[in-house]
């Protein structure tokens, strides 16, 4: 995945086509940076495995050969010039966009198997298990947003009773695929982005273990948070949190909404998640300490 990236950033520079109105090549680039992301994040989950490991093992090795054929298709498509999510155009265009969800529903369902086993034996210390435990569930439901964009859009299903369908599913909800985006990451300033919730929480995989990481290395220079109960209450409050602003930007997205053009609504709903990560943390905070424990050097 990092040779493809660095094969797509030249991609970019040299291939001046477009897709669905964004460089044909950047695509590949972000799958490959997020896929780098996501597969070094699953070898250290699965090297903290002591109970279960060789099929870990096993299921890692599942997860790299469907990651593998999915880019594969992604990058043939753009060297055909053609779109590799949605299109049904053609038989072999629907068999390839086939082929990538059978690829997204085998690394779903192998990273549910490792989170299991995540869940069944001791990793570290309370908040490390916390944050990894709940990170693997959130980005599972992160994950699992990738399935609401293959459903047919309104217009589609309309189409389809005149004529054979050439693309369907759609990253935007409210308006076309293609139309104005945020800069490199492409989500829509026209209407509601399903990728947001799908990004948003896949990364609770690295944001929530590499909380829990700083909050150990605070405690070097703060005693307070020497205390495990108090930096398991912080995992608990921001793994809560992320997993409300997930579910926010999803319902956001369902309703239509540019991220960055919320109704009076979801910036109230952001503003209640807000107020009770902030009420948590002054309670868990004012809280005294019951039994500190030493933190590794």
């Amino acid at each position: 995945m990092l040779v493809l990236a660095v094969v797509s950033g030249v991609g970019l520079i040299v291939d001046d086509r477009t897709l669905v109105g964004a460089p044909i090549w950047l695509k590949p680039l972000k799958f490959s940076i997020s896929l780098t992301i996501y597969t070094v994040t699953m070898a250290w989950l699965i090297s903290l495995l002591t109970r279960g490991r060789k099929a870990a093992t096993r299921l890692g090795t599942v997860i790299a050969v469907a990651a593998f054929i999915e880019m594969a298709i992604i990058v043939g498509q753009v060297v055909r010039g053609r779109q590799s999510h949605f299109n049904v155009a053609t038989a072999l265009d629907a068999a390839l966009f086939s082929t990538m969800g059978v690829t997204i529903v085998v690394v779903w369902l192998a990273t549910l198997w490792i989170g299991v086993l995540l869940m069944i034996q001791r990793i570290g210390d309370r908040p490390t298990a916390l944050a990894i435990r709940s990170g693997v569930v959130i980005a599972l439901g992160g994950l699992a947003t990738g399935f609401l964009m293959t459903n047919p859009t309104s217009d589609q299903l309309a189409k389809m009773d005149s004529a054979p369908p050439t693309l369907v599913g759609a990253h935007s909800v409210g308006v076309p695929d293609g139309g104005a985006g945020l800069p490199i990451l492409g989500w829509s300033t026209e209407g509601g982005d399903l990728r947001v919730g799908h990004f948003v929480g896949m990364h609770a995989l690295q944001a929530l273990p590499l909380l829990a990481f700083l909050l150990v290395l605070a405690a070097r220079r703060f005693a307070r948070l020497r205390d495990e109960l108090l930096r398991t209450r912080v995992v608990l409050i921001f793994a809560g949190a992320h997993a409300a602003i997930t579910l926010l930007v999803i319902w956001q997205a369902l309703r239509g909404q540019p991220l960055l053009k919320p109704d009076t609504l979801t910036l109230s709903a952001l503003l209640a998640i807000a107020a009770a990560a902030m009420i948590g943390l002054v309670l868990s905070f004012t809280r005294p300490a019951r039994v500190e424990t030493a933190v590794a050097a």
